[in-house]
């Protein structure tokens, strides 16, 4: 099985959020699950995807963290489509479909990558709010922002938690034992936090997800598809509106992901990716 190492959210290597792409050409079935979930946690990147090629333009992923299979990554779909234009697989200006455990999305192959996400749903799970900032204060002084927090999902259920400022989104530290104990009591991936800041993007954020191997990930297509319907609901984002969320920076991988809300309540994520490295898999 060949692989490679693409960066997504990035224009620039060793930036955005890194995913292991496992390509398995066209017709050839998946190996065992055992085999993937056992290639994920080799690789040890945050998502790894496993790609079946059914027609031209129809696509088969599945998504393994170093722990378990999730039914859709963003960042890794970033990557995946982004290096299947590069090896001339898909070409540019291409609209596919990429059969998933969250469902059938349309994924646009242009200059940048954008996914269709599955439609937005609110989840209204017993959330403890200030239980939830004492696991993510840890022992420092945080400004919350006294928006209210929301479980959302658009294929994957993230808590979307407002902080009152960038100094204080960046000095959150999380428990993270108790954070995944609270993860799995809600059926949630993990926390997204996100501030305002005045430098032109539409917010700074940050993700943590240890109940699923990953205790911050410095780009999550997902989540911030999520936060654009949040904000939306809000009338701080309009319909057809590109929004940038600037993440990563904590970790010294700055990324930029874009989202787009059209009239019909679909919401597209995308992105640059860059190929980092290739290789074989001897099993």
């Amino acid at each position: 099985m060949k692989y490679y190492i693409v960066d997504a959210f990035t224009d620039k290597a060793f930036g955005g959020n890194p995913a292991g792409v496992v390509l398995l050409g066209q017709n050839n079935g998946f190996p065992a699950d055992e085999l993937m979930q056992q290639v994920a946690a080799e690789l040890r990147f945050p998502e790894t995807a496993f790609v079946r090629q059914l027609s031209p333009e129809e696509f088969n992923v599945r998504y393994f963290t170093p722990c378990s299979e999730v039914d859709l990554c963003g960042h890794a779909t970033i990557a995946t489509f982004g290096l299947l234009r590069h090896e001339g697989i898909v070409p540019k200006d291409t609209v596919c479909r990429n059969h998933t455990l969250a469902g059938d999305l349309e994924v646009r192959v242009g200059e940048q990558v954008m996914m269709q996400m599955a439609a937005p749903k609110v989840i209204v799970p017993l959330l403890d709010i200030e239980y939830l900032h004492d696991i993510m204060a840890g022992m420092n002084m945080i400004e919350w922002n006294d928006m209210p927090v929301e479980v959302i999902s658009t294929g994957l259920p993230d808590i979307i938690m407002p902080v009152g400022s960038v100094e204080s989104l960046n000095a959150l530290k999380p428990d993270m034992e108790a954070l995944a104990e609270l993860s799995r009591e809600l059926n949630v991936l993990g926390v997204h936090a996100f501030a305002f800041g005045d430098d032109g993007y539409t917010a700074h954020v940050r993700n943590f997800a240890p109940l699923y191997g990953v205790p911050e990930e410095s780009a999550t297509g997902t989540a911030n598809a999520a936060l654009t319907y949040y904000l939306y609901r809000r009338n701080i984002v309009k319909h057809d509106t590109e929004c940038k969320f600037l993440q990563g920076e904590a970790m010294r991988r700055p990324s930029v992901v874009a989202t787009t809300l059209s009239k019909d309540g679909t919401v597209y994520v995308g992105g640059n990716s860059a190929i980092v490295a290739t290789g074989e898999l001897l099993v």
